[in-house]
């Protein structure tokens, strides 16, 4: 689905947009819609920018559980970017591809642990309007994997809920990321939808 830009897209010009563009394009392979839309306010972009790559050095949760975790959200909002973007990191991260696969469906598969199943049922909580998250959710995670782990996870959900949401509204759509892992981007069941 080619993206609407509801917020049309500013060209990407200057040095500063010549080096954006050749990152982008050596790191993903393209230039990611979403740059179009936050080069209107480049202060903005550096920020966003500085902040994800502080983000990515964060190391208390397992990779895969982060990556689930987002997956899940992204698919709750209905981020088809998002969903797109992440099979694309999840395949790079190297993660199995089968269950990546299955993330927006897991209440119907069988491929996941009890604990990522946890973690899924946390991320969809959180990402739900209004949220639905339970004590005892918080607790269980709480008890299996730390309090430094929990809270990573949840802050990594509410960064995938920005991301996310801010994608959904701006416009941008699936760019075609997940062609390189050859997975068709998943529906998710009508179960996990905000009503």
């Amino acid at each position: 689905m080619p993206s609407t830009f509801r917020i049309p897209k500013a060209p990407i010009t200057g040095l500063y947009g010549r080096f954006l563009s050749a990152y982008a394009r050596r790191t993903y392979g393209q230039v990611p819609d979403g740059a179009y839309v936050y080069f209107h306010h480049k202060p903005l972009l550096k920020a966003v920018l500085s902040f994800e790559g502080k983000v990515a050095r964060w190391r208390e949760l397992d990779p895969t559980l982060k990556s689930y975790a987002q997956l899940a959200s992204a698919g709750v909002i209905g981020c088809s970017w998002c969903l797109d973007f992440g099979y694309f990191l999840a395949h790079h991260d190297g993660l199995d591809l089968a269950k990546v696969r299955e993330v927006p469906r897991w209440r119907e598969s069988d491929v996941f642990t009890p604990l990522e199943r946890e973690v899924l049922a946390y991320a969809e909580a959180m990402s739900t309007t209004p949220m639905t998250v339970t004590d005892e959710m918080t607790a269980s995670l709480l008890a299996r994997l730390g309090a430094p782990a929990v809270v990573e996870l949840t802050e990594m959900v509410a960064i995938e809920n920005m991301r996310s949401r801010f994608n959904s509204a701006a416009g941008p759509q699936s760019q075609g990321y997940s062609d390189v892992c050859e997975l068709p981007l998943a529906v998710p069941s009508d179960a996990v939808r905000p009503a």
